[in-house]
């Protein structure tokens, strides 16, 4: 598909769950390089994990944008009922502590700033927790994206729809490695159930109201400060707590890990570049519309990944140097929603955008195991 420039040197941007994993580092990237673009993040900041991690992005985030951490915030015309949640602003950030579920908070946001790109980041995620609280997805996922959808329906300065979907809408696809010309319609999980569906929501907007709009689907994102109901993250605290950590399907899992500055640097390769408009030959919209997988391409196996994750602790002195990783493992089933492998096909970014994510395995935790030293303030 052709290919319109988007210059984000000079746009207005929201990104939504912006003090999140990939938003975080993404607003970083955005603040620290393009001094010219502004940026409008929300998150609802919500404890499914410790919310002192997310404070301590948006803490950071503040603080590249030259303004104290805010407290709370929403946007200009909801202050107006609601002025306790006060509002966090400069020439180059503002924060809005709310839910892409709320309507009238994203409204609000869409009237004050008319984004010129947008970036969907904010979901309920984790595959085991849907199981348990699906409202919660159901809440952010669809009726959230939804929201989005219809704001940028209404706003004339849109250039570009950019959002996050994932890996797992493969479901229990047998071919690898996966493609985004494999067929998707087998979830076997509600947040995956969740992801397809914003991809086909997307695809119904285009076509009928011509936004550009790219869907990505992430393969198993890790890296410093990430979630910590992530595999590396979570085997860490279990670890340093000197817990047996499982390992599902007997450790018979591979995962494509992609590290968080190569999702990163894929996103903003495709906010510069949205699907051109074009016309088809009964003289409607052909949909501007593109999906592409990010992912290393590199799939791990889960028993080699959990003993480079322990060598690289080791290193950083967050386990004892005699540390016997192997005394910690309880090999046991697969879960429900999960699935053996994931593997990306990343052709069409590489094609489409000349990249292709390039950071490995070992160099990856490393950093981890060093951010999680000194966050925790173990050495």
């Amino acid at each position: 598909m052709d290919k319109q420039p988007v210059n984000i040197h000079e746009s207005r941007i929201l990104i939504t769950g912006a003090a999140g994993f990939i938003g975080y580092y993404l607003t970083k990237r955005i603040l620290t390089e393009f001094p010219d673009a502004t940026v409008t993040g929300i998150d609802n900041m919500n404890d499914y994990y410790d919310p002192a991690l997310k404070e301590w992005r948006l803490e950071d985030l503040c603080r590249i944008a030259g303004q104290p951490a805010p407290a709370g915030a929403v946007s200009d015309r909801a202050a107006d009922a609601a002025v306790e949640e006060g509002l966090s602003r400069s020439s180059r950030f503002t924060f809005v502590r709310g839910s892409i579920a709320d309507k009238e908070i994203v409204n609000d946001i869409f009237t004050d700033l008319k984004p010129q790109i947008v970036v969907n980041l904010a979901a309920q995620a984790g595959v085991r927790y849907s199981i348990e609280n699906p409202d919660a997805y159901v809440e952010s996922n669809l009726i959230g994206f939804y929201n989005i959808l219809e704001a940028c329906r209404h706003d004339e300065a849109l250039e570009h729809l950019v959002y996050a979907s994932s890996s797992s809408v493969y479901g229990g696809n047998k071919k690898v490695p996966f493609s985004t010309d494999d067929n998707v319609d087998h979830p076997v999980s509600l947040y995956a159930a969740t992801k397809k569906s914003n991809e086909l929501l997307a695809h119904c907007y285009s076509k009928l109201y011509n936004i550009p709009s790219t869907g990505l689907r992430f393969f198993t994102v890790y890296g410093p400060a990430g979630r910590p109901d992530m595999a590396y993250f979570s085997f860490t605290k279990k670890l340093v707590a000197g817990q047996n950590i499982d390992i599902f399907n007997f450790g018979n899992c591979k995962r494509d890990f992609t590290y968080v500055d190569d999702i990163v640097e894929g996103v903003l390769r495709v906010m510069g570049k949205a699907p051109a408009k074009a016309c088809g030959e009964d003289g409607l919209p052909v949909p501007p519309y593109a999906v592409y997988n990010i992912g290393g391409g590199r799939p791990e196996n889960l028993m080699d990944f959990v003993h480079i994750l322990g060598k690289e602790l080791i290193r950083a002195g967050v386990l004892p140097q005699d540390f016997d990783i192997d005394e910690h493992l309880n090999l046991v089933p697969m879960q429900p929603g999960d699935v053996p492998v994931t593997y990306a096909d990343s052709e069409g970014l590489a094609r489409d955008y000349g990249f292709t994510p390039g950071i490995d395995l070992r160099t990856g935790l490393s950093r981890f195991a060093e951010w999680y030293a000194e966050y925790y303030s173990i050495v």
